[in-house]
């Protein structure tokens, strides 16, 4: 009944939507509130952590910390921007969400997407100048270059962010407003206009590929150059400390990358709005807060200065 109330004769007037969500599984709704609630607690809390140490501790005061700490500040606003709706839907089971709003979300979303993923190309070519050409590591990863590597970051992806927004706020949904999502993701909203978007979908791909599968890439070809100067080096600590920093980051990459690339490049099924479901749930919910642990737990310098800010305050 209140999908049916969501059709609208004029096309022109865009009022709200429906987030479906997981509301169609009844029975795990208690589950999946108090496991979104969780992991939405883990991940502002964890991040806010490495935040806090690397504002404070001089030691991390170096271009890969600075790039995580953006990393960090990016987990905490993605999260934010979808996962309170989804505990407010879970909890209430109200699914209703204002087209402003609605775009507001989509705004945010691609904008974090496209951060995460430009931030982990940067750091990625942090390592690469760190261990492969290491004698000019400070003069090319200077102060400078780390500013203007993560302003670029946000302000391509906040550009881009905004052309799909601007986009998709002037189709027209003359059909059930009904997302079968659990936040305003670009695909599920475009399913519902009576617009042509053609060419929307066809930016969407080519930007999956240009802006996920590219940077993917080049961060594996960086790491092929890393693990084949790691292999060379005579010293083995040298080679377990290399292993160990990059570990980390690789870690995250595959996760991250793994997921939002299998999501936008694999084709529609018919169960395939389910999968999505589950697969941004990944991405969304489950990588953000294992970011700071892979990063804190993996990493000696940042359990170090951890350990020494809460014995300061003991």
């Amino acid at each position: 009944m209140s999908e049916r109330l969501l059709t609208s004769s004029d096309s022109t007037i865009q009022r709200e939507f429906l987030l479906l969500a997981f509301v169609r599984y009844a029975e795990f709704q208690p589950l999946l509130f108090w496991g979104v609630l969780l992991m939405y607690l883990l991940t502002v809390l964890g991040n806010m952590t490495i935040i806090l140490l690397v504002c404070q501790e001089s030691s991390l005061h170096t271009p890969m910390y600075f790039f995580l700490c953006n990393l960090a500040t990016q987990d905490i606003v993605y999260v934010s921007a979808i996962q309170p709706k989804l505990l407010s839907i879970t909890l209430t089971g109200a699914t209703s969400i204002g087209f402003p709003y609605c775009i507001i979300q989509m705004f945010l979303f691609v904008m974090c997407t496209d951060t995460d993923f430009f931030l982990l190309t940067s750091m990625a070519y942090d390592r690469y100048v760190a261990i492969c050409i290491s004698l000019r590591y400070s003069l090319i990863m200077n102060r400078i270059i780390c500013t203007r590597l993560a302003v670029s970051c946000w302000l391509f992806a906040a550009l881009n962010s905004f052309m799909y927004c601007w986009l998709v706020s002037g189709l027209s949904y003359c059909r059930s407003r009904a997302i079968k999502h659990f936040f305003c993701e670009v695909k599920a909203v475009l399913k519902l206009s009576c617009s042509d978007t053609s060419t929307i979908n066809m930016i969407l791909y080519i930007e999956g590929a240009l802006g996920g599968l590219l940077p993917f890439l080049l961060i594996l070809t960086s790491y092929i150059f890393i693990i084949l100067t790691i292999v060379n080096m005579r010293s083995s600590v040298g080679r377990l400390k290399a292993f160990s920093s990059c570990s980390t980051h690789l870690t995250v990459v595959i996760l991250f990358c793994g997921t939002v690339i299998s999501l936008y490049m694999k084709p529609d099924t018919e169960y395939s709005e389910e999968q999505d479901k589950v697969l941004s749930l990944l991405y969304v919910a489950v990588v953000p807060m294992l970011n700071p642990i892979v990063y804190s737990m993996r990493n000696k310098e940042v359990l170090k200065s951890l350990k020494k800010h809460f014995a300061n305050n003991i």
